[in-house]
């Protein structure tokens, strides 16, 4: 092993013959001190000149390698191989010492980072509210929620107080209002069933709603990287608040046979007719509001008399487009992509169709009638003309029932259309409207 005593120019004058792997030069003042030339390949710049340290451990070679030199001074590098030879005489691979060291620094830095996570989460902890979550739950919920959902989930938190649109009135405040400046960590069963006796008092329904949305947001905070290691519990599952909340009643507002004349009579005197379209199509097709509401011109087929729906339990699904609601969708005007179309509403398309429905209904002296109560109507009609059960529930979007529904029966358009006109043909003449299919289009005749 020649040696030499180290200077810069031959350092610099080191190479590595083209014939061979590498070699070496080493240090006549530092005991163990080389200089490392590699064989430069061909297209690629020339590889970095090492220094490095060699000695002997246990009967082993020990190779280390100290830096580039570029990076090293002579004199840095010498001092180096002097403290790994004080290792080496010591008994010591400077291999281990360097592995140990990282590691401990390693550790360091991540106890610190623990540190620091902890410390972030302890005042997370102490000042996260309902109200700062509430709004980060919908922003990741809402890809997967449709328009009254995403609506229903920011009312139910407002605070109130604001101006509304098309009334003097001020929003009121959710029933969750009362709980979005308590902490995560504060939402105890003691806490939500003390809301819930409150909330019981005033508005039961609001309150079982913002309890079942409650929960489930709940639920997705315990899955949260951020706020489940605040909501160890889920409070909305206590059994005692749905005790002081009470069971929904079951609703039974819906339109008997009798009181199409009526309802019909007085709907289509709404001065405005996309809501008049809207009311009797809801009626027409039981379809649930938000459905009928969120079609677009490009899901109706005139010519092969179909229309395509969102829905609840699927993607969508496919209902025939019966002769009177295909006459209704085609007077309307083509404002934008939406059928019940609003040239006053933000999204473009209907969204508050339930004043002008109240009117018509007192208007015509009719007990109390939601715009679900004309879902249900369809249901409880549907059976005058003795339409199947089953059919009637695919044509309004309800799960199938029992095995044979699922997983055997597939009905093809057609065969739901036979019943479809059947039903719709049974309401308008017990409204008295004398309906016939042009040939060109469609028209009412006559109107009782």
């Amino acid at each position: 092993m020649a040696r030499i005593a180290f200077t810069a120019g031959r350092i610099d004058a080191h190479k590595c013959e083209p014939d061979k792997a590498q070699e070496f030069i080493w240090d006549t003042e530092a005991p163990g001190l080389g200089l490392r030339a590699t064989r430069p390949e061909a297209g690629k710049a020339l590889p970095p000149t090492s220094f490095i340290f060699q000695a002997k451990l246990g009967g082993k070679t020990i190779r280390v390698t100290i830096g580039d030199r570029k990076a090293w001074s002579i004199d840095a590098a010498r001092a180096e191989a002097r403290r790994l030879k004080v290792m080496i005489d010591g008994g010591q691979d400077p291999r281990q010492v360097r592995a140990d060291a990282l590691a401990a620094e390693q550790a360091r830095r991540e106890a610190k980072i623990a540190e620091q996570t902890a410390a972030a989460a302890a005042a997370l902890r102490d000042s996260i509210t309902l109200g700062d979550a509430w709004p980060v739950y919908v922003a990741e919920r809402t890809p997967h929620w449709g328009d009254h959902q995403i609506s229903a989930h920011r009312k139910i938190i407002q605070a109130g107080g604001e101006r509304r649109k098309r009334s003097p009135k001020l929003t009121k405040a959710g029933p969750l209002s009362m709980l979005a400046g308590e902490r995560l960590v504060d939402l105890t069963d003691a806490r939500i069933e003390a809301w819930a006796k409150i909330e019981a008092a005033v508005r039961p329904s609001s309150a079982r709603l913002a309890m079942r949305l409650l929960k489930a947001f709940l639920n997705w905070c315990a899955g949260h990287p951020v706020y489940a290691a605040i909501v160890k519990v889920n409070a909305a599952k206590s059994s005692r608040a749905r005790e002081i909340l009470g069971k929904s009643k079951v609703k039974h507002d819906l339109l008997q046979r009798e009181q199409l004349a009526a309802w019909f009579g007085e709907v289509r005197k709404i001065g405005n007719p996309v809501i008049a379209a809207y009311l009797q199509t809801l009626l027409m097709i039981g379809a649930r509001r938000e459905e009928v509401a969120g079609l677009r011109w490009v899901d109706v087929d005139f010519q092969w008399g179909s229309m395509k729906l969102g829905d609840k339990v699927e993607d969508f699904r496919m209902v025939p487009l019966t002769p009177y609601v295909a006459h209704l969708l085609a007077a309307l005007p083509r404002r934008n992509e939406w059928v019940f179309s609003s040239p006053t509403a933000e999204s473009g398309k209907l969204t508050e169709p339930r004043i002008a429905h109240n009117e018509a209904v007192a208007a015509a002296g009719l007990p109390h009638l939601t715009l679900h109560g004309l879902r249900r109507s369809f249901a409880t009609l549907s059976e005058w003309v003795e339409m199947p059960a089953g059919i009637a529930a695919q044509i309004q979007g309800h799960a199938p029932q029992g095995v044979r529904e699922q997983n055997y029966i597939r009905r093809p358009l057609d065969l739901l259309r036979k019943w479809h006109v059947k039903i719709e043909e049974w309401m308008l003449e017990q409204a008295g409207i004398n309906f016939m299919p042009a040939a060109h289009g469609l028209r009412v005749v006559t109107a009782s």
